[in-house]
Formats: structure tokens, sequence, C-alpha cells
């Protein structure tokens, strides 16, 4: 496909994305020499009749829309069985991408980016149209820090169709929402809880729900609570916790629209601006890891607007607090102090010290034991770890060999295996390209094999596993490599002893060239043929060239000097013979 021109107008330069549903390629727009983002359908969808009426349909809306963070969509057209969608170039790199690139975003950052989300929603939603495929793969972060949602249009095309293809729920089930995962009507607040799942993962660095498959995950969805985040991130203040909880309200009806969500994002930045993170979080809530306890349905679940302003309130109270209060204050900081200082460290009067066994590699049961055998207390924590199998302690603070005092609280962390992601689709891009892609995911490039297609040479013709399967960081991709198209062979004739002018109606016919010509001193005939390459008997490629060395010919001035040089001798010889029969005549 590279290099294809769509319509006589869009050249596509470079694939850069894809998925399930449709392949991503840059290219130049030759009537208006930009460059833009195509969207070709795979061919699979190419005979649904009802897929490719509601994908048109949802695309021109969406080409409707005009707003700052959301991708634009410039053009909608068909090229013989190729449906494709034109959209805005956005130079940068997607939300995912971020994502694991950091870890975690900082509170801050995060509640922007959300912020700006939201307002493209906003913009859609008041449009009647809903993306249904809210997620960081399709977020994309421009390289002046600007957020844009893509792929508004041809998300509720898919949605729309789900049951007319597998018969199962189509989409990101570690992002879509409850209702999705029933299969019941969506609505713009279908969006706001994948964004709050997308907030969640920007905060924590982690996904809220994850499992062995697609419906599992999806059960949890319906069925489970999130982990809290502040449970995984205690700096996270309890006015952003809120919005969270908010979004991520598995009753549609309990949960924010995307107008409500900037307001409180607006007021949560505000209240952070003013009074400081820790500050705000201090004075809300001084025991960093209490639990906020949910609210029920009737009483708008999680923390409603008015929640938020009064948490706001709290803080600007607190800050007027008396000096009474601010040294009782930090007397009890300074208890919690020690207190951790007791808890962390173990029994600092003490004058028993242990040494801090090995216990890298065992299982977490094993691990435990040994280190209570010690007289030491254990915390279990858990990691993704593709080279150490799951359930077995990836490594331990403090350190082995460590001489610590009783009752020392000791931390192993635990093997999850390795962290589990989406299978990028690395075809049609070079080998370079995507072993390159797969270092960045945390995967590893395995086999490597090469078969003959249509493709460009050196190009990934397929993968295992496939595109958009869950695969975990730390394993192994085997690829197909495109050799190109195979060429037909021919079974090569030996011409030697014949002459060059004479071979070449002959290899015309056989759909091979002549090549180079090497002349040579020889006593054959001028332009017979001593040897070629390939030789007589093997094959080669159709239209390649044969190579010939034949006999060199006589150079004309070599001619003309034997002529003279002839000439010259007879002339003597005449001269010769009639100086003999003058001397003859005399005698």
């Amino acid at each position: 496909m590279i290099h294809h021109i769509l319509d006589h107008r869009y050249e596509l330069v470079e694939h850069i994305g894809g998925g399930g549903m449709a392949d991503v390629y840059r290219a130049h727009d030759q009537l208006l020499d930009r460059n833009v983002a195509v969207k070709i359908l795979h061919a699979q969808f190419a005979n649904d009749e009802e897929f490719i009426e509601k994908f048109r349909r949802e695309a021109q809306g969406a080409a409707k829309l005009s707003h700052p963070n959301i991708v634009n969509i410039y053009d909608v057209g068909q090229e013989n069985s190729r449906h494709y969608i034109v959209m805005e170039y956005v130079a940068g790199e997607t939300l995912k991408e971020r994502i694991q690139r950091e870890g975690h975003l900082s509170i801050e950052e995060s509640l922007r980016i959300t912020r700006e989300i939201a307002e493209g929603l906003e913009h859609a939603h008041a449009n009647n149209l809903v993306h249904c495929d809210i997620k960081p793969h399709n977020i994309l972060v421009t390289d002046a820090n600007r957020v844009k949602v893509a792929d508004f249009g041809i998300a509720r095309a898919i949605t729309s169709s789900t049951m007319t293809y597998s018969g199962t729920v189509v989409g990101s089930v570690h992002y879509f929402s409850p209702e999705q995962a029933k299969g019941s009507a969506i609505s713009p607040k279908s969006d706001v809880y994948s964004l709050g799942v997308v907030l969640y993962e920007m905060l924590t660095g982690s996904l809220p729900f994850t499992g062995e498959t697609p419906v599992g995950i999806a059960l949890k969805h319906l069925q489970e609570e999130a982990p809290s985040v502040r449970k995984l991130n205690p700096e996270i203040p309890p006015i952003v916790e809120a919005i969270v909880l908010n979004a991520m309200e598995k009753n549609p009806e309990n949960r924010f629209s995307s107008t409500e969500m900037i307001r409180d994002i607006q007021q949560a930045e505000r209240s952070l601006l003013r009074g400081g993170q820790k500050l705000a979080a201090a004075v809300e809530d001084p025991f960093a890891t209490q639990v906020l306890p949910r609210v029920g349905a009737s009483d708008d679940v999680g923390y409603s607007s008015r929640r938020l302003s009064a948490q706001r309130k709290s803080a600007g109270n607190g800050e007027k607090k008396s000096k009474k209060f601010i040294l009782g204050l930090a007397v009890i900081l300074l208890l919690g102090f020690f207190t951790g200082a007791f808890l962390a460290y173990g029994e600092f009067w003490s004058t028993t010290t242990v040494v801090v066994p090995d216990v890298v590699g065992k299982t977490a049961d094993v691990a435990k034991k040994a280190l209570e055998d010690k007289n030491l207390r254990v915390k279990i924590a858990e990691a993704y770890d593709a080279a150490v199998p799951e359930g077995k302690v990836v490594s331990q603070t403090p350190e082995a060999g460590s001489t610590v005092k009783e009752q020392r609280l000791v931390t192993i962390y635990v093997s999850k295996g390795g962290e589990a992601i989406e299978m990028p689709d690395l075809r049609g891009i070079s080998k370079a390209s995507a072993e390159d892609k797969l270092k960045k995911l945390g995967l590893k490039l395995g086999k490597i094999e090469e078969e003959f297609s249509d493709d460009p040479a050196g190009n990934v013709i397929a993968q295992d596993p496939r595109t958009g399967s869950q695969i975990a960081k730390g394993q192994t991709v085997n690829i197909v490599v495109s050799k190109g198209k195979k060429t037909k062979q021919t079974l090569v004739p030996d011409f030697t002893g014949s002459t060059i002018g004479s071979v070449e109606n002959q290899l015309k016919s056989l759909n091979l060239r002549v090549g180079t010509v090497t002349e040579v001193e020889s006593t054959k005939a001028a332009g017979t043929i001593l040897s070629q390459t390939p030789v007589g008997g093997s094959e080669t490629d159709e239209g390649s060239s044969i190579a010939f060395t034949v006999a060199k010919q006589e150079k004309s001035a070599e001619k003309n000097t034997a002529k003279n040089s002839a000439k010259t001798t007879g002339k003597e010889i005449d001269k010769n013979t009639k100086q003999d029969d003058v001397q003859k005549d005399t005698h």
C-alpha cells in the first residue's frame, strides 16, 4: 500500500498504526499539498452494506465537528473495495504511549488532559454524537502538548453494528462502560465512564480492572468497585478521587455529564492552585491512608459538585485555624512520625539485630515464613515482571544481607507476570521499525521468517500473536517478512560457439536480455561467444540479463597497417625481380 495513491489524490507515505477495524497511514494530499492521516477499513468489512452505510453516516457526522480538542475529518471516500477517512495529521504521540513511558502522570497534568478530552466530548455530545471508544490509544498529544480526541465516527459505527459481526461486543473492554458491557443503550455518559477509566490510569499508571479474558474484565465493570486511586497513590487529594468515583459510577443516572465533569475538574484545579496539592490533602484528610467511604446511589454516588465545594470551603477554613490547633496538629504529626519509624524500622531501642534473608525467587508464602522466622514483619506488594513466574518474589526491601533491628518491616514484591498490553499491528512496516516498536512496548522480537508476497521486500506481512490480542510485557513476537514478489525461473541455454548477433532473438523469446559483453583476444572468429554468465543449463529469473565473453574483433587501424605492409612487400619483390633481369641481360 505504501506509495499507492488513493483516488489520484492521497499518496500513502507511511503506515503509522491500526487495529482490528482499520489501518492508518500518513499520506500526502497532492491537491492541497499537506500531510493528512488516512484510515482504511479492513477488507473484511467491504461487503457489509449495513456497516458501510453507518460508517459513512457517522463519519460524515463527525466531519461536521469543529473543536481544537478533536481531530478534524477532511474527507470520506471509496476506491474500489477500499473505504477510507481522511483526517488531520497530528504529529506527536498517543496518550497510551506517554503513560507507558512515564509510568503515571502528575495530578495537575492528568486533570488538564482529562478536562481537554471532556471539552472535546462536550462539543460532540452537543451535536448528538457519542464517541463510544474513549481510551488512551485514541487520544493524541501534539508536540505542543495539545490534546486531541481521534476516531470519532468509526467507533460509533462499530458499536451500532456490533451484533452483526461475531455476536460479541466489539470494543476496548478495559475502558468501556457497564452499559456497553451489557449491550444496553449507550448515551453521552458512556463516554464519561470511559474517560473516568482514562483518568484513573493517568493518575495511577494501572487499569482499574484486569483479567484473563475480555468476558472476565467486562463482568468486573458490571459487578466490582475499582480499587481506590488513593490507595495506589496516596498523594492524590480526595477532591480528585471524587471526580474519578463520579465518572466511573456504574449507574449512568448518577454519573457526570461531560459538562458537569469539566466544571468539577476546573474547581479541583483552582483548589490545587490556591491551596497547593499537599495542603489540600492534609487539611481534608490528616491520615493519608484513610479510605474514603462511598455514598449511596440516592446521594449521587461518589462526591457531587456540592461535596467538592464543601471540601474547598473546609480547606479555606483550615487555613484560618488558630495557632493552638496548628501546634496540636504538629504534635500529632510528630507522634505519627515516631510511630511510623517504629513500624518501618523495628524496635529502634532494641539491641537485637538480624540479617535479612534472601527471599528473591521464592513463593510469597515461603518468603513470608522465612522473614517471620527471623522476627521480621512482612508487607506484600505486587509488581509486573515477565522474567519472574507469577507468585514468586521479584525483589525485596531492605535487600538480602542487610543488618536491621528485629521487627523491621520488609517489603517483598511478588510477580504478577508480564503486564498485559494490547498487541500492536506490525503489518506494513519494515523489520527494523517493527523491532523498535516492540522494544518501546517492552516486547521482544522472536522468530523471523521470510515469504514471497506482493508487499515490498523487507516489510512485515504477518505476526504472532495477532493484532489486538492481549500479550504480556517481555513476551516474544514472531514475524513474517516479505521477500518481494516471486519471479518465474527460466532455463538458460548454452550459447558458447554462437555469435553474439545471433542470440538476441532467442534471448527475447525466453524473456531474457543481453547483458555485459566483454571482448578478449582469441583465435576464434570475431564475435564468437566464448563463455556466458549464468552458464548454460542453470536457471535464472525471467527478465534478467546474460553476460557474454566474445572473441575480439580486429580494429580498422590494424587492418590498414596490414594492407600497407603487404603493398610495400610486393613493391620490393617487383623491384628486386627487375634488378635480377637487368643483371641477366648484361651477362
